[in-house]
């Protein structure tokens, strides 16, 4: 799967551009602040529905426009596929998958699967259990189509569950979501659990070659303590739910733990093997994908050359390229690199003041 076509309109401070990507590595440099890194957010735009740099939508769309459009054609097994989106500054999404209106953005993601590498990455080891557990639903989601909707019903009944607490509600009220909240739990932890010792066998490999002096250690926690039946320790932490007003223990506190021997990896590794883990992790995320569905995800890489020497460079370089994925990757200098690949980027692109022009 790659894109063969992308237009975008009044997206930040790119007004109007059209690309035609190449498979394989393309390369977008330009200086700070000229819309390179605009032009990764509008791929991830169309196939999430949202921003990596803000939660707030309506600052991507350009100061003189009401909305941004964003268009694109994949090339997929199946044929050619247009993917169009639209939003509005009042926040209303439009989106069309091959003329057709699409109402959940989960089926943009499901279209377009998206592994994001930017100097944010450092959220997925330093900001809590949320981007860890996002990174292991991105893949549960994509790996097992009975995901989706016990996720949903996790969090429909566990919003129930928390008003029924805040409400002072006895547990004789709250047992019936509780049963429900137990059976969707399990399918949840089950699809989770079973993803992430997936990834485990191809993570191995990518980290030894990325830190072959490093022994990282992937794990799973479901969110409280594996020896204990989730409906019972429910039904004896309701006292302490009613005391805080919300459920302490569940699938909504899951986590994937990286550890170097008794440290966490954030705390044992430097600010350069971080990075390296990060992009062992989204490479080996995209690579799973492809063995378990036989489709590419799209890499969007900002800002490559920091923080990594030439070594790390040309190995994460060769391992993006052995994907065999359609990247795209961003730089100040195109040197940078153009001199770690052994082959041409397949196309580059340079942006200026929100201007794209591709070079030949």
């Amino acid at each position: 799967m790659s894109l063969t076509r992308l237009n975008i309109e009044a997206f930040r401070n790119i007004q109007s551009a059209q690309l035609i990507p190449a498979p394989g590595i393309n390369l977008i440099y330009g200086q700070n602040g000229s819309g390179k890194t605009s032009i990764l957010e509008a791929i991830y735009f169309l196939g999430m529905g949202r921003s990596f740099r803000s939660h707030l939508s309506q600052r991507v769309i350009n100061n003189d426009d009401d909305k941004l459009t964003l268009f694109a054609t994949l090339n997929l097994a199946r044929g050619d596929s247009k993917i169009g989106l639209r939003r509005f500054r009042s926040g209303e999404t439009e989106v069309k998958i091959d003329g057709e209106k699409v109402k959940r953005l989960s089926t943009l993601a499901e279209t377009l699967p998206i592994q994001v590498i930017t100097p944010e990455s450092f959220s997925l080891l330093f900001e809590g259990p949320k981007s860890r557990r996002q990174f292991i639903d991105w893949g549960a989601f994509h790996s097992d189509p009975q995901f989706y909707a016990a996720w949903v019903n996790v969090r429909r009944v566990l919003k129930q569950r928390n008003q029924l607490l805040r409400n002072n509600s006895s547990y004789d009220h709250i047992q019936y979501w509780d049963r429900e909240f137990v059976r969707y739990t399990e399918q949840v932890t089950e699809i989770r659990n079973r993803y992430v010792d997936s990834l485990n066998e191809l993570l191995k490999g990518i980290i030894g070659e990325f830190l072959p002096q490093v022994d990282v250690k992937v794990s799973f926690t479901r969110g409280w303590d594996s020896k204990t039946d989730f409906a019972q320790l429910l039904e004896s932490q309701y006292p302490r739910d009613l005391a805080t007003g919300h459920t302490v223990s569940g699938p909504h506190k899951a986590d994937l733990r990286l550890r170097v021997g008794s440290l966490p990896a954030q705390d044992a590794l430097s600010r350069g093997q971080l990075k390296l883990l990060v992009c062992a992790l989204r490479i080996a995320q995209g690579k799973l994908l492809k063995q378990q569905i036989d489709k590419h995800s799209i890499y969007l890489v900002d800002d490559l050359p920091s923080e990594l020497d030439a070594q790390h460079r040309q190995l994460l370089l060769k391992q993006l390229v052995d994907t065999g994925a359609q990247v795209f990757v961003t730089a100040i200098e195109p040197a940078a690199i153009v001199d770690s690949l052994h082959t041409p980027p397949s196309r580059m692109f340079h942006v200026e003041q929100g201007r794209v022009t591709v070079i030949e």
